[in-house]
C-alpha cells in the first residue's frame, strides 16, 4: 500500500505518532511544508508565537509540564539564532526539547546563502544531538532518534535542521514507531551499598535536582524521608519537588541560601545528590562540597553517566534516574539505625526560620506581594518567573506544595517567565497560572502576551517595577559603589500595555491596594497583569541599596592600594 507523502506531512505525521498535542512556532518560509502537513493534523495543536526564544520557552516549559519532549519550530538564521534561548534553558535543566529549524535547500548548502548556517557548530554545545535531515525517506528515523535523546538518559533538548528541499519532496516511507526512551536504573547491589551508608549516618543531607521527575517520585521521596527522617533540601528552582510544607523539608540551595542550610551541608556527615549535579548557584560557588574529593561521604545518583565523577568523587556513583531511585529507596527497611529525629528537627526549623520576611521599604512590598499570592492559590497552581533580583523574593517566600508547580529557569535566563505562563496556562487551563516578572525581565519576552490574548490564556503576570536592572545594580553597588551607569530603564505604562493587548491592566502603589487587585485578577479569565510599582531601595530581601552601596564603599576603602 502507498503512503506517499510530502516531506511537510510525514514530519507532521512523526509528531502524532511521537505524542506531541502541541508545535509552539514562529513561521518561516523555509519550513512551508511543515507548516502544510501540520494544516490536516488537528491532533497536533500550534501556538504561533511572536519570537523565537518566547516560542522555544513555551515549548521548554511545556516539557517540563508533561515530561514529555516540546516542540518547537522556527525558521533559519535569526530564528534559530532567536530560539537558541530556550534551547540552553533545556540543556541546564535537563528538559527534553526537540527544536526543528527550517534550512536553505540542499543545492545551496555551503555558499552562505540566505540566512545559512551550520546549526551543528552553532547547537553543538548547548544540546545532546544536532542532526541535519538530508533526504526524504529518512524523516521518520531522525525525527524517532530526536524524541528518544531527548527522553533517555539525562533529559535535554535535540536540535533537527530541515532543508526546505526534503521537506517539500515526496517520499513513500512508513511510519516510525512511538519512542521508547532508555531510563538507566540501579541496580539492586548499588541501593543495598546505599542502604548500608545511610545506615551509619547521623546527619545525612538529601539534595533534589535535575530532570526525570515526576508526581509518584515526589511521593516516593517524602516517604523515604519520613521513614528514615532525613533532611531534604532543593536545588535551585527545583522547590516543587517536595511539599515545603514537610517537617522534613529544610529549604533550596541557591542564590541567598539560607547561612544555617549551608552549615548544615558543611556539618552533614552523608550528602546525597538525587538528580541534582551540584553545579555553581547550587553549590555558591562551589563553596559547599570539596572539589574533586568532598569532606564527608558522597552520594551521587544521576541519570547522565557522564555527569558521575566529572566534579566531585563519590563514595556511591549511582547511573539511574532521580524517579528510579526514589522508588527503589522508598522500599529500604530502616532497621536499627541512628535516631536522626533531633537533627531533622533542627534543619527544618532553622528553614521556616528563615522564612520569616524582613520589611522592605516602599508603601507596596513584594514580601506581602509573595505572601499574598501564596495564600490566594491552589496548592496546584503554577508560579512562573524568569530571572532578576525580584526572584529572590518568590524563592524565599512562596510556598510551594505540589510537584511541577514551579516553571523558573536554573540557567538563570530572564524573560522566560511570561513564556513559561502562557505554556503553562495552554496546558492546564483548569490550573491558576501566576508568572512573576521584573520589569527588565518581563520586556524581554513581552510580546507574548499577545500570544496569550490569542489563544485565551488564562493567566496573571505580576510585574515588578523598580526602574532598573536590579540584580546588575546590586552587583555594580558592590563593586563599584555609586558609579551607576547602564542599569537605569525607562519603562511603559505595564498596566496600559495589558489592557492594549485586551487583557486586565492595573498598576498598584500600596499593599492595600495590591490585595485587591489580587482578587480582581485572578477572577478575571483570561490575561490580567498587575503593576507593582517598588520603591528602588528594595534592592533584595535583605539588603536596601543604602546598605549595599555602603557596604561596597566599606570595601572599596578598607582594600589596599
Amino acid at each position: 500500500m502507498s503512503n506517499v507523502r510530502h516531506g511537510g506531512r510525514i514530519l507532521a505525521d512523526q509528531l502524532a505518532l511521537q505524542g506531541c498535542d502541541r508545535v509552539f512556532l514562529v513561521p518561516g518560509e523555509s519550513f512551508l511544508a511543515a507548516l502544510d502537513g501540520l494544516h490536516d493534523r488537528p491532533g497536533v495543536g500550534t501556538v504561533v508565537c511572536r519570537q523565537e526564544g518566547g516560542a522555544a520557552m513555551m515549548a521548554e516549559a511545556y516539557g517540563k509540564l508533561t515530561g514529555r519532549p516540546g516542540v518547537c519550530m522556527v525558521t533559519r538564521g535569526p530564528g534559530a539564532t532567536n530560539a537558541a534561548a530556550g534551547v540552553h534553558v533545556a540543556f541546564q535543566d535537563s528538559t527534553p526539547l526537540v527544536l526543528f529549524i527550517g534550512q536553505v535547500g540542499r543545492d545551496m548548502l555551503d555558499r552562505e546563502a540566505f540566512q545559512e548556517m551550520d546549526y551543528r557548530r552553532m547547537f553543538g554545545e548547548m544540546a545532546k544531538w544536532v542532526a541535519q535531515v538530508d533526504r526524504t525517506e529518512r524523516i521518520p528515523e531522525y525525527v524517532s532518534r530526536a524524541f528518544h535523546t531527548a527522553s533517555s538518559g539525562r533529559p535535554g533538548p535535540v536540535v533537527l535542521a530541515m532543508p526546505e528541499d526534503v521537506l517539500a519532496a515526496r517520499a513513500d516511507v512508513p511510519d516510525a514507531r512511538p519512542a521508547v526512551p532508555g531510563i538507566p536504573k540501579a541496580a539492586a547491589g548499588e541501593v543495598e551499598a546505599f542502604g548500608a551508608l545511610l545506615a551509619e549516618s547521623e546527619r545525612p543531607m538529601l539534595i533534589v535536582g535535575g530532570g526525570g521527575w515526576s508526581p509518584a517520585a515526589a511521593r516516593d521521596l517524602a516517604r523515604f524521608s519520613e521513614v528514615h527522617q532525613v533532611p531534604i533540601s532543593a536545588s535551585f528552582r527545583c522547590q516543587d519537588y517536595i511539599d515545603n510544607r514537610h517537617p522534613n523539608y529544610c529549604g533550596h540551595a541557591g542564590i541567598g541560601i539560607g547561612p544555617g542550610l549551608a552549615e548544615r551541608f558543611r556539618r552533614c556527615d552523608l550528602l546525597i545528590g538525587l538528580g541534582s549535579r551540584l553545579g555553581e548557584i547550587t553549590t555558591s560557588g562551589y563553596t559547599l562540597v570539596d572539589i574533586p574529593n568532598p569532606a564527608t561521604r558522597f552520594v551521587h545518583v544521576h541519570p547522565g553517566a557522564e555527569e558521575l565523577g566529572r566534579v566531585y568523587r563519590p563514595d556511591l556513583s549511582v547511573n539511574a534516574s532521580a524517579a528510579s531511585f526514589a522508588a527503589a529507596i522508598a522500599e529500604l527497611d530502616p532497621g536499627d539505625g541512628p535516631d536522626r529525629r533531633t537533627w531533622v528537627r533542627e534543619c527544618a526549623a532553622e528553614f521556616r526560620a528563615g522564612t520569616r520576611p524582613r520589611t522592605t521599604p516602599g508603601r507596596v512590598r513584594l514580601e506581602h506581594a509573595v505572601a499574598r499570592t501564596r495564600e490566594r492559590l491552589d496548592d496546584d497552581a503554577i508560579v512562573c518567573n524568569g530571572a532578576g533580583n525580584y526572584a529572590a523574593w518568590v524563592n524565599r517566600y512562596f510556598e510551594y506544595r505540589t510537584y511541577r508547580t514551579q516553571l523558573a529557569p536554573t540557567s538563570g535566563s530572564m524573560g522566560y517567565g511570561v513564556p513559561a505562563a502562557v505554556a503553562a496556562a495552554l496546558a492546564h487551563p483548569d490550573r491558576q497560572v501566576v508568572c512573576f516578572a521584573g520589569d527588565g525581565c518581563f520586556l524581554m519576552t513581552g510580546q507574548e502576551l499577545a500570544t496569550a490574548s490569542q489563544y485565551g490564556a488564562d493567566l496573571t503576570v505580576i510585574v515588578a517595577n523598580n526602574g532598573m536592572f536590579g540584580t546588575i545594580r546590586m552587583h555594580q553597588e558592590r563593586h563599584y559603589p555609586a558609579r551607576v551607569h547602564g542599569t537605569a530603564l525607562g519603562n511603559p505604562d505595564f498596566a496600559m500595555l495589558a489592557r492594549s493587548y485586551g487583557g486586565h491592566g492595573v498598576r498598584v502603589e500600596t499593599d492595600e491596594e495590591f490585595d485587591a487587585a489580587l482578587d480582581d485578577a485572578l477572577a478575571h479569565r483570561g490575561l490580567s497583569l498587575i503593576e507593582v510599582t517598588m520603591d528602588p531601595q528594595a534592592l533584595s530581601p535583605v539588603a536596601t541599596l543604602d546598605e549595599v552601596r555602603a557596604a561596597g564603599l566599606a570595601r572599596h576603602t578598607e582594600a589596599p592600594a
